[in-house]
């Protein structure tokens, strides 16, 4: 197709457009007093969000240059949502005040703008340690539960995070569902987790979430590569004959011919299957089957001994209450194995760890066990609405994510001031002027997060920013604002705490599309198709006119 080219500050400012509307749509949603934004779904109830990520996938500009910003800095929230699963809005409002302040320096200045990205990745490195010096580990349930509530918005929700947290440790396997009844609640049960996702988007059932979602499928575990249909269709027939059509294939890999089939059957309605790839490498991928099938009570379907597809039975499926999979990770929850053959499992692996002599073995194996004796926790999500329950999902999603990373590498002031802490702490190496203005440029973005958030609660962000920076002076990094009783607090005491890798990550996500764009020199759309006009359009009149004879 045909594009439209625009070139340097005429790219830049075209994008810019789109990357503001984007900015400020997340932007209301920051901190606990943050607007909620309403979206108009195609079909159902309107979406009430208070989460950032979901605004932005959901923003579609017309324009096709704005929405080439918009694109451009979803980047940011898509970026850090991947990696920790919360921290998306203050990554887009970093981003965005990074761009804004340095758009300005490079047309007041005329800097490189190579030169510039550089020494600003160079204090952002500087940055991130001084970001580290603040961190505190976090071991006691309740500050686990500050972070889960202050995430979550909700302490209920909090409270449930925290105490599975607290059972099953910073690993949890936690799967989110839909409760039948207003309040939510939790439960402990038997399933696992691994690390391989859905082989093709077209298995994706829920668009939403981007997840595959298949209820007591039929499960086939195998080491074969499958990429002829006639492997597995007599097995296929035989499940379609049991007048189910929900199954899931655990195997070395699912292509060509067999992919191609089996995705145009889920399309038509007629068969639904869930391929995912096999977790692991070498012979640890073969013993990761084997524990999938114990799990799940499937016959694993491996030359070795003696099983292959094309004599394959139903009785050599597995079962499970629920199968979920994302692009990365599958969870199998409720297996029907036999609870003999998982403790046969893992008395098999207790002994290998016993006899081994290599840590790394000892790692793996280990992480093989935690998988067969962990459990899956689901937390059910109630609501009063349909809509209030799906957006109370979206804050727990978010909520669980935070957790973890709080307890993986601890916990920092929360509400921005971690990031407004560092501000005056780094000294340029070179006293040159394009070094300066970088880290200008990057300490103007370090308080834009509490900024937004004393602007979402109704006060003067500018006459509080002002209080802050003096308070700063004494020496107590905990000391910050709280946007739920609009006061100067101790945010520890207050429980207003962020995980510090979800601050980090927001921020390096943030610099890394700011530096993309302003060393942007092009930007290329397709021209849009002019919209035809519909010949019988004009003849409707005349024709109404004529039946009227």
């Amino acid at each position: 197709m045909a594009k439209q080219i625009l070139f340097n500050d005429d790219a830049r400012s075209a994008i810019r457009k789109g990357i503001d509307k984007l900015a400020e749509a997340v932007k209301m949603t920051l901190g606990p007093r943050g607007r909620a934004v309403l979206i108009e779904k195609s079909y159902g109830a309107p979406q009430v969000t208070f989460d950032g990520v979901t605004v932005a996938k959901e923003i579609e500009l017309e324009d096709r240059f704005e929405n080439l910003g918009a694109d451009f800095i979803k980047q940011a929230a898509d970026k850090t949502n991947d990696n920790v699963g919360d921290g998306t809005t203050t990554s887009v409002v970093l981003a965005h005040a990074l761009i804004d302040q340095g758009e300005r320096t490079i047309q007041e200045r005329g800097y490189n703008v190579i030169h510039l990205a550089e020494e600003l990745n160079k204090h952002t490195a500087s940055v991130i340690k001084h970001l580290e010096t603040q961190s505190e580990p976090i071991n006691e349930n309740q500050k686990i539960k500050e972070v889960a509530t202050l995430s979550a918005k909700d302490a209920k929700v909090g409270e449930l995070i925290a105490t599975v947290m607290d059972k099953l440790g910073k690993e949890a396997v936690v799967s989110i569902e839909d409760s039948n009844v207003v309040e939510s609640s939790f439960e402990i049960v038997e399933g696992m987790q691994f690390e391989k996702g859905y082989i093709s988007q077209y298995m994706i059932s829920d668009a939403t979430r981007m997840e595959a979602v298949l209820e007591n499928p039929y499960i086939l575990v195998t080491d074969k590569k499958i990429s002829a249909i006639k492997d597995i269709l007599p097995l296929l027939e035989k499940v379609a004959e049991s007048g189910k059509k929900d199954m899931v294939i655990i195997s070395e890999d699912l292509d060509g011919e067999a992919l191609a089939t089996l995705i145009v059957n889920k399309i038509r309605g007629t068969f639904n299957v869930l391929g995912v790839k096999a977790p692991g490498f070498g012979d640890r991928k073969k013993e990761m089957l084997a524990d999938i099938a114990a799990v799940t009570g499937a016959t694993f379907i491996t030359e070795e001994v003696g099983k292959n597809l094309e004599n394959a039975t139903i009785e050599d499926l597995g079962h499970a209450g629920k199968v979920t999979a994302t692009k990365d990770n599958t969870i199998i929850v409720g297996g029907k194995g036999e609870k003999s053959a998982i403790q046969a499992r893992v008395d098999q692996i207790k002994n290998q760890i016993e006899n081994s002599d290599s840590d790394f073995d000892k790692e793996k194996l280990k992480e093989r066990l935690g998988k067969l004796t962990g459990g899956v926790a689901i937390l059910k999500v109630g609501g009063a609405t349909e809509t209030a329950q799906k957006e109370l999902k979206q804050r727990v999603e978010d909520a669980v994510s935070a957790t973890r990373a709080a307890m993986e590498e601890g916990i920092v002031p929360g509400g921005g001031m971690a990031l407004f802490n560092t501000v005056g702490k780094i000294k340029p190496a070179d006293q040159d002027g394009i070094s300066d203005s970088a880290l200008a440029i990057l300490e103007n973005a370090l308080r834009s997060p509490v900024a937004a958030i004393i602007a979402n609660s109704g006060e003067d962000s500018k006459k509080i920013i002002a209080k802050l920076t003096e308070l700063k002076t004494q020496g107590n990094e905990w000391i910050g604002f709280n946007a739920l009783t609009n006061e100067i607090k101790n945010l520890k005491e207050s429980g207003i705490i962020d995980p510090l890798k979800v601050t980090k990550t927001a921020l390096l996500n943030a610099v890394s599309v700011a530096s993309n764009y302003l060393m942007t020199g092009v930007a290329m759309t397709d021209i849009p198709e002019e919209k035809k006009s519909d010949p019988s359009a004009g003849m409707g009149g005349m024709g109404g006119g004529m039946g009227m004879m």
